[in-house]
C-alpha cells in the first residue's frame, strides 16, 4: 500500500502472524496519538456499497419468507393438496428446516472460506431451488425445492450480520445493521406485490418464485468485487491483505487506527480452532445463551406467524388480504426506517424494551378481537390493528436488533460459529411455529394463542432489562474487551 512502510515480514507476499502485525501498527499508532495527532470518524461512503450488497441476501430472505402468503391458495389448487392445512404448513416449514441447514453450516463456512465466498455460496442454492419450485408439477418437487432455497436462507442471514458489523465504523454499525432488516422488509414487500396476481391468473405463483433467482445471481456477482472481512483476512494471519481492505472500508488515513485497535483485543489465539462443546458449556456458554434466548423470543413472540398466515388471518376478519397483506409490509418497512434513524442514537437495549412491550400490548389486543367481550364491529378494529400495531413495533427493535447485537458482543474468534449456534436456535423455533400455527389456530383458537405469544413479550421484556448490554457506539474490540471471559 502506498505510503506505508512496515517490516517485510508483513509485506503481501509473505504471511505473518496476526498478532505480530497488528503490534506493529500498535507501536506505531502509539506514536501517532503521542504527537497528539486527532482523528476523525472515517466516512461512511466507503464502507455504505460493500454493506449494501450484503443486504441483497437479507432481501432474498425477506423475498423467500413472503413468497408463500399470496401464493400458498393457488399452489395448493394446482399441486393438488388444497384444504391440507399439513401441506400447507410443510410448504411454508421446509423451507425453515433447510434454514436450519444452512445456519448450523453458516459458522463454519463463514470461517473456512471466508465472509465473500459464503456469500456465494448461500446464492447457488437459492436460485437452484427457485427453479425447481417454479417448475414442480407435484407437492413433493416444491418441498425439495423449498429445502434448497432454505438452505441458502439460512447460511445467508447470519453471515450478513457477521459481514456488515465487521466492516462498518462504529459510529455507524447500529445505522447499517438495520439496513439488513430494511432489506428484508422491502423483499417481504416485493413478495407480496409479485404475488397479487397470482388468485386471478393461473400459473403466476410459478413467477413469483423464479423472479427471486435474478437477485441471488447478483449477489453472487457482486461479491466478487465486494471487500472481504479485514478481521477474518486477520484471523487467518492474512494481515497484509486485511490492511488492503481496511483502506477499501475506512480510507487510508484510519489504516493505523483500525489495525492499533485490533492490538487491544488481540489474545493470541485468533487461529485456534473452536469446539462446539467449548461454545456450549465453556466460558462463552454464557453469551451464548443470551444470545439463543434472545432469538427463541424473538420468535415465540409469534411474528413469523403474522408473516406467514396474515391473508388467513384477515381473511377471516373480513379484510381483503391484498390491502391488509400492503398495510403489513408499510408498517414493517417503516418501523424499520425509524428503527436505522434511532439505533446509534438510543441505542439496542432500548429499542429491545420498547419493542417487546409494544408487542405485548399489541397481542393483548388481538387476544381482546378474539374474546367474546367485543363486539363483531370493535373486533374488526382491534384485530387488524392489533395486528398491524404488533409488526411497527417489532421492526423498532426486535427485528433488526438481535443479529446486530450478538454480532457485536460475540469475541472475533468465536462469532461466526457462535452466529451459527444461536441462528439454529431461531430456525428450530421458526420451524415449529411455522409448521403448527394454523393447527393451533383451529384447535385452541385464537384468544389462547394470541395470549401464549403476548407472554413470550412480556417475559423478553424481562429477559432484555436483566441480561443485554449496551453497545452503542463501542468498536467491536472494546465491547469484546469490556465482555472478555476469565481463562
Amino acid at each position: 500500500m502506498r505510503g506505508r512502510h512496515v517490516d517485510l515480514a508483513f509485506s503481501p507476499y509473505k504471511r505473518g502472524s496476526s498478532r505480530d502485525f497488528i503490534n506493529a501498527y500498535d507501536k506505531e499508532e502509539t506514536s501517532v496519538h503521542g504527537t497528539g495527532k486527532d482523528i476523525s470518524n472515517p466516512s461512511w461512503r466507503h464502507s455504505l456499497p460493500h454493506v449494501l450488497v450484503a443486504t441483497i441476501s437479507s432481501f432474498l430472505f425477506g423475498y423467500h419468507l413472503g413468497v408463500v402468503n399470496e401464493t400458498l391458495e393457488s399452489i395448493s389448487l394446482d399441486l393438488g393438496f388444497n384444504g391440507n392445512t399439513m401441506a400447507e404448513g410443510l410448504v411454508v416449514s421446509t423451507c425453515l428446516g433447510g434454514a436450519f441447514i444452512g445456519s448450523i453450516l453458516s459458522g463454519w463456512i463463514a470461517d473456512g472460506v471466508g465472509r465473500r465466498r459464503a456469500f456465494q455460496l448461500s446464492a447457488l442454492p437459492m436460485i437452484i431451488g427457485a427453479s425447481m419450485s417454479a417448475t414442480a408439477k407435484d407437492l413433493w418437487r416444491m418441498l425439495l425445492g423449498r429445502l434448497f432455497v432454505g438452505t441458502g436462507m439460512g447460511l445467508g442471514p447470519p453471515v450478513a450480520s457477521l459481514y456488515v458489523a465487521e466492516v462498518s465504523p462504529a459510529y455507524v454499525r447500529g445505522t447499517y445493521g438495520s439496513l439488513t432488516q430494511i432489506a428484508t422488509c422491502l423483499g417481504l414487500m416485493g413478495a407480496l406485490f409479485v404475488g397479487l396476481p397470482a388468485k386471478d391468473t393461473v400459473g403466476w405463483w410459478r413467477i413469483c418464485f423464479a423472479v427471486s433467482a435474478a437477485p441471488a445471481a447478483m449477489l453472487a456477482l457482486f461479491m466478487e468485487f465486494s471487500a472481504e472481512s479485514p478481521l477474518w483476512l486477520l484471523k487467518r494471519g492474512r494481515g497484509a491483505e486485511a490492511e488492503v481492505e481496511f483502506e477499501k472500508l475506512l480510507g487510508g488515513s484510519h489504516v493505523k487506527s483500525a489495525m492499533a485497535e485490533l492490538a487491544k483485543s488481540d489474545r493470541g489465539d485468533e487461529m485456534e480452532n473452536v469446539r462446539l462443546s467449548e461454545l456450549l458449556y465453556g466460558r462463552h456458554s454464557k453469551v451464548i445463551f443470551i444470545g439463543s434466548t434472545l432469538f427463541a423470543l424473538q420468535q415465540l413472540s409469534g411474528i413469523n406467524a403474522v408473516f406467514y398466515f396474515s391473508s388467513a388471518v384477515f381473511k377471516s376478519a373480513g379484510v381483503p388480504s391484498d390491502f391488509a397483506n400492503i398495510c403489513v409490509g408499510v408498517c414493517n418497512l417503516f418501523g424499520s426506517i425509524v428503527a436505522m434513524l434511532l439505533m446509534d442514537k438510543l441505542g439496542r437495549k432500548m429499542l429491545l424494551l420498547g419493542s417487546f412491550a409494544g408487542m405485548a400490548i399489541s397481542m393483548g389486543l388481538q387476544s381482546i378481537s378474539a374474546s367474546s367481550f367485543v363486539s363483531s364491529s370493535v373486533e374488526l378494529y382491534f384485530s387488524v390493528g392489533g395486528m398491524l400495531l404488533f409488526v411497527l413495533t417489532f421492526s423498532l427493535g426486535a427485528g433488526p436488533v438481535p443479529s446486530l447485537l450478538l454480532s457485536e458482543i460475540f469475541p472475533n474468534r468465536i462469532r461466526a460459529k457462535a452466529m451459527a449456534v444461536c441462528m439454529a436456535v431461531h430456525w428450530v423455533i421458526n420451524f415449529f411455529v411455522g409448521l403448527l400455527f394454523l393447527r393451533l389456530l383451529e384447535q385452541i383458537g385464537p384468544l389462547v394463542l394470541y395470549s401464549i405469544f403476548a407472554s413470550f413479550c412480556l417475559l423478553a421484556v424481562i429477559f432484555v432489562k436483566r441480561n443485554v448490554l449496551e453497545t452503542k457506539g463501542k468498536s467491536l474490540q472494546e465491547i469484546e474487551i469490556a465482555l472478555l471471559p476469565p481463562e
